[in-house]
């Protein structure tokens, strides 16, 4: 939304005490931007700490949804709202590096579970696994934007992460069927257009 010139004259005529009450009523509405807020005016984490204490949360996370493995679409679900707590932490902290990583972490722990993936039919699991690759092409984009200095550390989790999806058969077949090249597991190798790549596979009706 653009704010005209009269608006924001009007907005600086507040006194400082109307200010304040209109700054309270729109946190009390906004609790994402009033956690953004305490972050970057008096929180004493850093965003290094932030992202420890993310890491640790989501390992925690994935571990409690493990006894739910044999219902796919329940386990999806909770997979799903711990990757809306890292998009919040993202989002509170721009955190990029972290949103490249705690995705990778996230799909690196919920693949521990690949033995009993591997127990169910594969239309129960597909959607999972379709979830995961799509996750995985997202962080590939991610890492392209970051600095190089990163990838070092972020290989690692790419390593991981491929290392565990060569192990399950049926995920490994449906990364090739759309359109994931297992040689974009180094940074170096990831693709520079690999987010139109993306999206050229969804339009062809992948990743779905």
């Amino acid at each position: 939304m653009e704010y005209s010139k009269e608006f924001k004259a009007a907005l600086s005529a507040f006194t400082g005490a109307e200010k304040d009450k209109l700054i309270f009523r729109l946190l009390r509405k906004d609790k994402l931007l009033s956690k953004k807020l305490y972050f970057e005016l008096i929180d004493p984490e850093t965003t290094d700490d932030k992202r420890n204490a993310m890491e640790d949360h989501v390992q925690e996370q994935v571990l409690l949804a493990s006894k739910y493995v044999g219902n796919a679409k329940y386990f999806l679900t909770i997979i799903r709202k711990i990757s809306a707590e890292i998009t919040e932490h993202v989002k509170i902290t721009t955190d990029k590096f972290g949103e490249a990583t705690l995705n990778l972490l996230l799909i690196n722990k919920v693949l521990n579970s690949n033995s009993d993936f591997s127990r169910q039919r594969f239309d129960n699991v597909y959607k999972l696994y379709i979830y995961i690759i799509n996750k995985v092409f997202k962080s590939l984009v991610l890492i392209k934007k970051l600095d190089e200095d990163y990838w070092m550390e972020i290989d690692e989790y790419l390593r991981e992460t491929l290392s565990k999806i060569l192990e399950n058969h049926y995920l490994q077949k449906l990364c090739i069927n759309n359109g994931l090249d297992f040689n974009w597991f180094e940074c170096d190798k990831i693709p520079e257009n690999i987010d139109q790549i993306m999206k050229e596979i969804k339009s062809q009706g992948f990743l779905r």
